[in-house]
């Protein structure tokens, strides 16, 4: 008899616990008479604690940084790493470039300068830059450019709609811009933006291995092949 007893008290006192148990748990969730924030007030309560920087205090960052960051609107985002067929294709475009411009005022430089849309305020890093006048710059450092003529990017998977659209939307805005290159690294092509004399932008594409790249705006011509010597491609592009 005792042993049933004692039976019966151990039954009543699981079914009680688990009756007990979710109304405990609710009530840690979510306290009685608290309402939960929707998603637009989410996202303002984010965007009111996120910290923001001035230009000038981005520059200060950046220059002590051991890795590149662009900076636009009060917010920086570091720079991913390029592979080896990107950087290839930057090399070798800007060596021959730079080979043939050796001799005139026009100078080729690559991703290490930074350059600044002032309409805008982006600060950026192009794969490869064409200077023809006297390089212009923010501040005496010298390491933040106004004044580029030609801009390059090699597109990657992760940037092309950023290269093709945004970016090319803050370029456009240098005035001393007349050449936008876009060249691919999963095949032989390159799409050439020039800048009309009413700001309208031509649009040139070269996209057969055995065909050369003429610049619009400086003397210089380039075979695609040279562009892409060394580079393998996949056998189906990605784009």
């Amino acid at each position: 008899m005792v042993e049933m007893a004692e039976q019966r008290r151990s039954i009543y006192r699981k079914a009680a616990l688990k009756l007990i148990k979710p109304a405990i748990a609710f009530h840690w969730l979510r306290p009685p008479n608290t309402r939960l924030p929707n998603s637009g007030q989410v996202n303002e309560m984010s965007s009111a604690q996120k910290p923001t920087l001035s230009s000038e205090q981005y520059l200060d960052r950046e220059r002590a940084a051991n890795y590149r960051s662009e900076y636009y609107r009060g917010e920086m985002f570091a720079k991913a790493g390029a592979s080896w067929e990107h950087t290839l294709i930057k090399d070798n475009l800007a060596r021959e470039t730079g080979s043939q411009l050796r001799n005139g005022p026009c100078r080729t430089v690559t991703s290490d300068l930074r350059v600044k849309v002032s309409a805008t305020g982006l600060y950026t890093y192009p794969d490869i830059l064409v200077v023809c006048d006297q390089p212009q710059f923010e501040d005496g450092v010298m390491d933040t450019l106004l004044n580029p003529k030609i801009i390059v990017e090699v597109l990657s998977e992760s940037t092309e709609k950023y290269d093709r659209g945004t970016k090319f939307g803050h370029y456009r805005q240098i005035a001393s811009v007349h050449e936008y290159l876009l060249v691919a690294q999963d095949r032989p092509l390159v799409e050439q933006y020039v800048r009309q004399a009413d700001h309208t932008w031509v649009l040139t594409i070269f996209d057969q291995s055995n065909c050369t790249l003429k610049f619009a705006s400086i003397n210089v011509q380039v075979a695609l092949d040279e562009i892409y010597r060394g580079v393998g491609f996949p056998e189906t592009p990605g784009r």
